[in-house]
């Protein structure tokens, strides 16, 4: 059998890892043979291939991003893009396809197994936000980049008697800024999730000073204010899947919050600094492990199916299960979290 390989959407630490776990026990357990596809369904839509064995795979498992390449194109967006798919994946004699991604990657990934494409999905994200399985890959360092800033941001903040309002992704889901929130002992966490009362905030901050205590605040790029408008920048740029570009909440709050209470207050965005990177352990440790599952699943013809996290188990399930809908933080989940902000 010959199997495909493609990573697409947003890079996140781990990617190389399930590369390297599928065709590394494709190889030596199965007898596959297997062919890269270049930056995401670009590869099979445009036929850009590339090599791939144990040899391209030495190396790569402390690696960040994915020597597969990325991209967000959509096949379905594209006049005829199912049909070059298919054709493509015809003359390069490819029997099936591993394909490694987000909602948009796994959500191309869940129609074409509609349309009779033998596909076996592996779940990314930092966001952490695909329903479905405990945790993906990717999600523990974003935490951990973000939380390791977080604690550097105490001091210059405490030195300098100023607000720190802290910017990480997150556009649906807060599930990145409540962990690194919490982990790193932040004064306020504002997810998407959950709008937030700016009078609330500049209270809370006034309060804080009053303990000399400088405040951080944590905020996801896709927060917004409970009395309405919107404090987020959009570029105006439209990927592929529809989604806009964000930016500039933690500038707006910042400047909101200095106007209001009279103290300084600065924003620091991480950016793509959460994606970037050496994986961790238990990054590395996941991503592994859904790469044996999804090369099993393919060599038992179980089509159709992503690989899960449930407890300590890896599961296979159907791939609209994982994107069907978001996993959002439940106000439940903030709520219990709310008692270690302050």
């Amino acid at each position: 059998m010959r199997v495909g390989v493609l990573t697409g959407g947003g890079d996140c630490p781990g990617l190389n890892a399930v590369i390297r776990a599928v065709v590394r026990k494709g190889v030596q357990q199965h007898g596959f043979d297997f062919v890269g596809y270049r930056d995401g369904w670009k590869g099979p839509l445009e036929g850009l291939t590339m090599p791939l064995g144990v040899e391209e795979c030495r190396g790569i498992l402390p690696r960040g991003g994915t020597i597969l390449g990325s991209s967000r194109t959509n096949p379905f967006k594209i006049d005829g893009g199912v049909e070059r798919i298919r054709e493509n994946l015809a003359a390069d004699g490819v029997d099936a396809l591993v394909a490694i991604g987000g909602e948009d990657t796994l959500g191309v990934a869940t129609k074409l197994a509609d349309l009779g494409v033998s596909v076996v999905g592996v779940p990314k994200t930092i966001d952490n936000d695909l329903s479905g399985t405990d945790f993906t890959f990717g999600f523990d360092t974003a935490v951990n980049v973000a939380t390791e800033a977080i604690d550097r941001l105490h001091t210059t903040a405490e030195s300098h008697h100023r607000v720190l309002v802290v910017e990480v992704m997150g556009r649906h889901a807060g599930w990145i800024a409540l962990h690194a929130g919490i982990a790193g002992g932040a004064s306020a966490v504002l997810i998407p999730e959950q709008p937030f009362d700016i009078e609330a905030i500049c209270a809370h901050v006034e309060t804080r000073f009053e303990t000399h205590y400088a405040p951080i605040i944590v905020v996801s790029e896709g927060a917004v204010p409970i009395e309405g408008g919107d404090m987020t920048l959009a570029s105006g740029e439209v990927d592929a899947f529809g989604h806009v570009r964000l930016g500039g909440i933690g500038d707006r709050l910042a400047s909101e919050i200095e106007h209001r209470t009279g103290k300084e207050a600065r924003a620091v965005v991480l950016g793509h600094v959460q994606r970037g990177g050496t994986p961790t352990a238990f990054d590395r440790w996941l991503a592994t492990r859904f790469g044996l599952q999804a090369i099993d699943a393919v060599a038992d013809g179980d089509f159709g199916t992503m690989m899960a996290l449930q407890g300590t188990r890896i599961v296979r399930l159907p791939l609209i299960e994982g994107t069907g809908e978001l996993k959002l933080v439940s106000p439940e989940e903030y709520a219990e979290a709310e008692v270690f902000f302050g």
